[in-house]
């Protein structure tokens, strides 16, 4: 085993555990990772996310900071760059990389792209040597067109660079217009393929994280891995103009929302096909022995579940919930050298990545590391900005989603006990497993507060970009996926 081994941390992002075979789910999503824990590496059975939303996570998975630590959770905050395990890897000799479409990590600069490297993000444009309408930023923000034009005109290859423009187009704004065969794409094989490009240069240790986008909206799987949804539950989704606040404003029948989840499953599917394909990459080039893999996701997804405090009020999708359908995550560990198998029953948390990391480096084998000393802790924070103002097109009464929600995880003989609150509601729920969970009271307040007294601001947080100084491309993909 290496001195300095590889770090890769994958997020699966949006994939809850209950969806994962692994962790039980009746379609077999994740075959690979089943046999890869239950051959060679640690299953965490009851991992959490620290965040309901992919930059909070994100920024508490790389600062090892809880989300109410660090505070950054919009494009009008950006994490201290050296807060991130990633820029300390990076000094340390590392090289680091990051590979994903979620423009969080690529293009918004909210500190988190800034360890890093080497930055691939978006790519679906037939010519990514080309001016990339995803990648451009104008310095007078979103709509400049003209600008746009003018450096692809002024390109080394102006015709690519403008169908590029046009493939942009056709894909944010008349994409239920194109044919199946040119909407389906598989995101995943085009970042696994820059990975394995990449780290196969690299002269000494590196670090990459790989947010793979397969299991997020819009539920997009091809058709080898599309098993359970079929083009019915795609013309529905189609359909849909909004993923959530459609269903949480009462303008859609629930089920709906729970027929997509067909989708989302062949979605994952995809995703563990393409991790297996990595994994024995480097096996071939017998690189895994000397790298720490961490399999994760970044949030969950909910499909119509009551939410644990809001009586009345369902899970669509992710963002503000603090229910188990969005902070029970699959956590699929390996460590350098690793060669039987561990389950792990206790509360997990991804806060602890940056610790396990560090260890692992010193020469240790933590195979309970992600379990903390204390509670796991997670917080959903509320509606921004612009999305109270997406959301309000649909629904009247926005204060369940509006306040901040948290949650703390412990021990029980039954299983993880969660207590959490929103506003003046509390709720005390038993998580058996991934499959299985149940209300036990409305109590909890109490021992969320004590929790959560000690947490405090850590000052790593500072300015970031306004909404408005994003470049279009980018805009456009945060909308589509829910952000704004």
């Amino acid at each position: 085993m290496s001195a300095d081994p590889n770090v890769l941390l994958v997020v699966l992002d949006s994939a809850r555990a209950r969806n994962c075979s692994a962790y039980g789910h009746v379609n077999e999503t994740t075959p690979f990772l089943e046999s890869f824990a239950a051959e060679r590496a640690t299953l965490y059975e009851q991992a959490r996310a620290p965040g309901a939303r992919s930059v909070t996570s994100h920024a508490s998975i790389f600062s090892g900071l809880h989300v109410e630590e660090h505070g950054v959770v919009s494009a009008g905050h950006r994490l201290d760059p050296s807060a991130s395990i990633f820029s300390q890897l990076r000094e340390d000799g590392y090289g680091t990389g990051v590979f994903t479409e979620n423009d969080w990590l690529t293009a918004v600069d909210v500190g988190l792209r800034d360890g890093f490297d080497e930055i691939v993000g978006a790519r679906n444009v037939p010519f990514p040597e080309a001016v990339n309408p995803h990648e451009f930023v104008s310095n007078e923000g979103r709509g400049q067109y003209a600008e746009f034009v003018r450096l692809a005109l002024t390109d080394d290859a102006p015709l690519r660079s403008l169908a590029n423009g046009v493939a942009t187009k056709l894909q944010s704004d008349y994409k239920r217009f194109l044919p199946d065969s040119v909407r389906a794409s598989t995101p995943a094989d085009v970042y696994v393929d820059a990975l394995l490009d990449w780290s196969d240069r690299q002269d000494g240790p590196w670090a990459a994280c790989l947010n793979l986008m397969d299991p997020h909206i819009p539920y997009e799987p091809l058709p080898e891995y599309d098993e359970w949804g079929g083009s019915r539950a795609a013309a529905l989704q189609s359909s849909f103009e909004d993923q959530k606040w459609e269903f949480n404003g009462g303008h859609r029948p629930w089920w709906q929302k729970k027929a997509v989840e067909s989708l989302y499953d062949g979605g994952i599917r995809q995703a563990d096909a393409e991790l297996e394909r990595l994994v024995a990459a480097l096996e071939r080039r017998g690189e895994l022995d000397d790298t720490l893999v961490v399999v994760t996701s970044d949030h969950g997804e909910g499909f119509g579940e009551p939410s644990d405090v809001r009586p009345g009020v369902r899970v669509a999708e992710h963002g503000v919930a603090i229910h188990d359908s969005v902070l029970h995550v699959p956590l699929i560990v390996r460590y350098p050298g690793q060669t039987e198998a561990r389950r792990v029953d206790r509360p997990a948390s991804l806060v602890e990545f940056p610790r396990v990391v560090n260890r692992v480096r010193e020469g240790e084998h933590p195979s309970a590391g992600f379990c903390p000393d204390g509670p796991v802790l997670a917080t959903a924070v509320g509606l921004d900005e612009p999305l109270q103002e997406r959301a309000g097109a649909y629904v009247d009464d926005l204060s369940p989603w509006t306040a901040i929600s948290r949650a703390v995880f412990e021990n029980d003989d039954e299983g993880v006990r969660k207590h959490c609150t929103n506003r003046d509601r509390a709720a005390t729920v038993v998580s058996r497993d991934a499959q299985v969970s149940y209300k036990v009271s409305d109590d909890g307040a109490e021992r969320v507060d004590r929790a959560f007294e000690s947490i405090e601001d850590r000052g790593v947080k500072t300015a970031g970009e306004d909404f408005d100084d994003l470049d279009d491309g980018t805009y456009q993909r945060l909308e589509d996926l829910g952000y704004v």
